[in-house]
């Protein structure tokens, strides 16, 4: 009870009935009439005020409390530090990454050549192409490469104007247009200046003559905001004395942050050595070439993959796809897809690629599939007619997984900039590794021949198994399936990239 707190007495008999005890025996009248009287405190609280001032003081100072201190100040310290070390071993000990190479634009992606502007947009030109730039877009097109578009008459040099447009497929305010419109989007647009495009003599047999018209248009449509040149027949106008003045007009020095003007080459039909040479004394930014051919040895493709990898930096290669299937019209269209994809250099594919338009020689003569296929897509088949529904259905599929490798290119550092390892090769079949310090690894695999191919990987640095990622035949190799390496068998016809995690 505190202090002041006077009792309070309270009567029992006082209470109310509804509270009293009830029990089956009958008070006594001593006690019905009895009085007892109970002391109840009016604050029973007990308050806990603590230790005062002076009170802490006088124990703080004890010499046991002192010394629990100093071992609390000194563990904290040693743990502080402790924790130091430890994160300044696992910074010294921990792999370094690596450094990543030196990209331009034309690297990051596809570049989507259109030779027929008025054939791709439905006779619209210029202005057609800027309406599919959103289709184009979801390709993950890094860059297009446009016509020639420039004036000129069928093997007449002194009708050449490479600064005038075709008035076929526009005027110079619809090329303002598109490059304006496509840069919004990340597109880059590249100007195919060969200048007697109509023609297998692309330099009127005079590459010298073309030299000072070439210069200045480069110097003209670059002012102009265009990103990149490309020479057909690279070789031809390379050996003329004024190449180095073409280049430095095309290659100056650009202020820091802005792009780059790519100056582009291609050739057909040239030994591995000659290209490579080529690459050397021309000093083009990319050089592009045909995707090696499926009807021809595994052997042959993976030597002459692995010479050019080995002499020069893949940011040079570029492989040239197009919608030809002269003599191999049953090779499947997924397998080049495959291949284009994940090869290491610059992936460049013309109009149709894409949906696996067939333009060549067939069995039944001439074919040359109509460039409207790509949109036919984009329309729904008449629902009567089976066969346009078929084979839209299969185009839909074609380019779906066109697509998916593009993806798979843009997202994934071992296919955009890798390292190349050859795994295996014979005269229907190739396979290799694409692999970059510490992101996941890519196996592609291709069997282009009659009957099934077992692959028996050399390199010791394979997982067990991997997973597929993507197969040209996902019902008998479906995606996510793991299988094993030790032993991989592939159907005729038949293409698989597989991936794995980096390891340590």
């Amino acid at each position: 009870m505190s202090k002041g707190t006077e009792p309070k007495e309270v009567e029992l008999n006082e209470l109310d009935q509804e509270k009293q005890p009830m029990t089956a025996e009958t008070p006594t009248d001593s006690e019905k009439n009895g009085c007892v009287k109970v002391k109840v405190a009016e604050d029973a609280e007990v308050k806990f005020t603590g230790l005062s001032k002076e009170e802490l003081m006088r124990v703080a100072g004890t010499t046991g409390w002192v010394r629990i201190r100093w071992i609390l100040l000194v563990l904290f310290w040693l743990g502080w530090v402790g924790m130091l070390a430890g994160a300044v071993v696992i910074i010294v000990q921990a792999p370094r990454c690596k450094p990543i190479p030196d990209m331009q634009w034309w690297n990051e992606g596809p570049l989507y050549k259109i030779s027929d502007l008025n054939a791709f947009s439905g006779d619209k030109g210029i202005k057609g192409v800027e309406e599919k730039l959103d289709s184009l877009n979801q390709l993950k097109v890094k860059g297009l490469i446009l016509g020639p578009i420039h004036s000129v008459q069928v093997d007449q040099l002194a009708t050449l104007d490479l600064k005038t447009i075709n008035p076929e497929v526009g005027e110079e305010k619809d090329l303002d247009s598109l490059l304006e419109r496509a840069h919004k989007k990340g597109i880059s647009i590249v100007l195919d200046l060969t200048p007697n495009y109509n023609r297998t003599l692309a330099w009127f047999s005079n590459a010298a003559a073309v030299a000072e018209k070439l210069r200045d248009a480069c110097a003209y449509w670059r002012h102009k905001g265009v990103d990149g040149f490309l020479l057909s027949d690279l070789h031809q106008i390379a050996s003329v004395h004024t190449w180095q003045s073409i280049r430095d007009v095309v290659q100056a020095n650009t202020t820091e942050g802005t792009k780059k003007t790519a100056l582009i080459g291609s050739v057909t039909s040239l030994p591995v050595d000659a290209v490579s040479q080529l690459l050397n004394k021309s000093e083009v930014d990319l050089l592009l070439i045909g995707l090696p051919s499926l009807v021809h040895s595994g052997v042959d493709h993976a030597l002459a993959v692995n010479q050019l990898y080995s002499s020069h930096p893949q940011t040079s290669l570029g492989w040239s796809l197009t919608p030809l299937i002269s003599t191999f019209e049953a090779m499947p269209i997924r397998l080049h897809h495959m291949l284009l994809f994940t090869l290491p250099g610059t992936p460049v594919f013309t109009t149709g690629v894409e949906v696996g338009l067939k333009k060549g020689v067939s069995g039944d003569g001439w074919l040359d599939e109509s460039l409207h296929v790509i949109w036919d897509l984009e329309n729904l088949a008449d629902e009567n007619n089976k066969t346009a529904k078929i084979v839209r259905a299969e185009r839909g599929e074609v380019r779906g997984f066109f697509k998916t490798l593009s993806d798979l290119r843009g997202k994934e550092r071992a296919l955009l900039h890798g390292d190349y390892i050859p795994l295996h090769s014979a005269t229907f079949s190739f396979a290799f590794l694409r692999l970059w310090d510490q992101s996941e690894r890519f196996i592609t695999a291709l069997n282009w021949g009659d009957v099934p191919v077992t692959m028996m990987f050399s390199n010791n640095d394979l997982p067990a198994e991997a997973r597929v990622r993507l197969s040209t035949d996902a019902e008998k190799i479906a995606v996510d399936k793991m299988v094993l390496l030790d032993k991989l068998e592939l159907e005729p016809k038949q293409a698989i990239l597989l991936s794995y995690p980096y390891a340590g």
